[in-house]
């Protein structure tokens, strides 16, 4: 419909597919093309906050709180098959376009906040909004991301 939202998350933005045909999605980094098919069921960019929930269970890395990386991690890729994500620096912008997005819709959700039928999806960290992070004084969060890493 034309329209541009914006919309912020601490965790990740996914790119789902919309219907039982796979997405296909061009990857941009910093405006160049790395990737010009991502065929599968999306794809998704997460914080290092973001990186031990959805994008652990889509077999992206854990990512140290303070790190400054961002994770790029497909969705059950179809193609290209050995390509398993890439891990980006935080002032990265990563750009996607939807192919034949008419046939093969894509929704993009930041967190909880869910767009469909997106034919572009620009992604990049902003240091300007500030939150509060509260968690249990009695459970160190950096020791429980490196412990998540070594569960078998």
């Amino acid at each position: 419909s034309g329209k541009t939202r914006e919309s912020y998350a601490i965790n990740e933005v996914s790119l789902f597919r919309e219907s039982h045909q796979v997405a296909k999605i061009c990857v941009k980094i910093d405006n160049r093309v790395c990737l010009p098919e991502l065929v599968g069921d999306g794809v998704l960019v997460a914080t290092p906050a973001g990186s031990t929930a959805y994008n652990f269970s889509a077999h992206g890395p854990i990512i140290p709180l303070g790190s400054n990386i961002m994770a790029l991690t497909p969705l059950s890729p179809f193609r290209p098959r050995r390509w398993r994500g890439a891990l980006l620096p935080h002032d990265t912008v990563v750009s996607f376009e939807i192919k034949d997005h008419q046939k093969r819709p894509v929704s993009a959700v930041s967190d909880h906040s869910e767009v469909r039928n997106v034919i572009k999806v620009h992604v990049s960290e902003s240091r300007e909004k500030k939150f509060t992070l509260l968690f249990d004084p009695e459970q160190n969060l950096e020791r429980r991301i490196l412990d998540e890493q070594f569960v078998v």
